[in-house]
């Protein structure tokens, strides 16, 4: 169902880095949930008044609330796909992560609004009317929930869309929150304990969880993360394939929302090149990057002097020395003033995990210069993250 309603309502299905296409797949999402929760809120509103359950009218809320949840994300896709202008000269896409917040609140509020209202009932019990109606109309939305939740999470992981996935997870707290009011329904049959209003209260609790997900994955996209280790290794793949490349370091990629992407990189190559020659490379890898990953990419090349066999004996013996100290150190950016007492210079890379200080670090490669290259060697050292880990 889900594939032919893409191939139904979107044209250019598969080029999903464009935000228009994006947009049509959020419209398409938007759209099939406003249609199904206004159903649902119909049917499970008149089938709680006449139970008497106040976790199917809750429910039934739930989904009205989600239906403006809908209307939130349409919006927010359509503003995600705004072209770039002079304010926002990197585009709108980070709109989506907002929308994304949207959704968390609402969750939050219907997770709250259950919580209290079972509460209510669980001091106040009042009388459930088991009807087969109601127990069909409520196993019918259980269904059609696992459905959206499956509509959403699929269309969310073909076009990496944040909001797409926190709306399947809202479908699957639908589930949780219809199968709980389903069993307090049920268990009016064989008791007059406040099952009802204990169902509802730990269905919250869980509702109310789900929302503090959405909340951390979405804030980890608006502070900035890592990239994906997958995205990193071919970024790496299409950079180092011509051999002329010895070396890529200081890799960092800006996410400024789903499709617009922005990178920067050291790669280092022998300083025999010609400099006119490197150049047209370097253009050649960074088109292959946006034409392959969609990413606007920039590289700064490392001259390296290869043939200099004392340097890249002391670089290569410092990259070892590196790798044994404070759980495994790296660096990069070799250079050295010859002399007999030589100054090298060089970035070291520190793990975000590593508790040492930068002055103790500095300590332990002067330490091991002097002992290898005599008393008056000293080291350069610019200290460096891995924005790429």
């Amino acid at each position: 169902m889900t594939d032919f309603l893409v191939r139904l309502f979107i044209r250019d299905k598969d080029n999903v880095t464009d935000m228009k296409v994006r947009e049509k797949y959020g419209v398409l999402s938007s759209g099939v949930g406003i249609a199904c929760n206004i159903l649902l809120f119909a049917v499970k509103y008149i089938i709680g008044s006449v139970s008497g359950s106040i976790s199917v009218i809750s429910d039934a809320f739930n989904n009205l609330s989600d239906s403006a949840s809908c209307i939130v994300t349409m919006i927010g896709y359509k503003m995600a796909a705004k072209p770039a202008d002079k304010d926002h000269p990197f585009g709108h896409g980070r709109v989506e992560y907002l929308t994304s917040l949207i959704i968390a609140a609402v969750i939050f509020l219907m997770g709250f609004e259950l919580l209290r209202s079972s509460a209510e009932r669980l001091i106040s019990p009042a009388e459930v009317t088991f009807g087969i109606a109601s127990v069909v109309s409520l196993i019918a939305s259980i269904l059609l929930k696992l459905w959206m939740s499956a509509f959403n999470g699929k269309l969310g992981r073909r076009v990496n869309s944040s909001v797409m996935l926190a709306t399947a997870q809202d479908s699957r707290n639908d589930v949780i929150a219809t199968a709980a009011a389903l069993i307090g329904l049920t268990a009016s049959l064989f008791t007059n304990l406040p099952i009802d209003g204990l169902m509802g209260i730990a269905v919250s609790i869980f509702i109310i969880k789900a929302g503090f997900g959405i909340v951390r994955d979405t804030v980890d996209d608006l502070l900035g993360k890592p990239a994906d280790k997958e995205l990193v290794l071919e970024i790496k793949d299409i950079v180092m394939a011509d051999e002329r490349i010895l070396g890529i370091h200081d890799l960092v990629v800006h996410n400024y929302g789903p499709g617009k992407m922005i990178a920067s990189c050291h790669a280092e190559a022998s300083s025999e090149e010609k400099f006119a020659d490197i150049h047209e490379l370097v253009d050649e890898i960074e088109h292959n990057i946006s034409e392959s990953l969609g990413i606007m990419m920039t590289i700064h090349m490392d001259p390296v002097d290869v043939n200099n066999k004392e340097a890249m004996a002391i670089r290569d013996a410092l990259k070892g020395f590196a790798d044994g100290i404070y759980g495994g150190l790296n660096i990069h950016d070799f250079r050295m003033l010859a002399g007999s007492s030589p100054t090298l210079i060089f970035d070291v890379v520190v793990p975000y995990d590593c508790k040492a200080k930068e002055e103790d670090i500095k300590a332990e490669f002067d330490r091991f210069a002097r002992e290898n290259y005599g008393e008056g060697a000293r080291t350069v050292i610019t200290f460096d993250r891995d924005f790429a880990q």
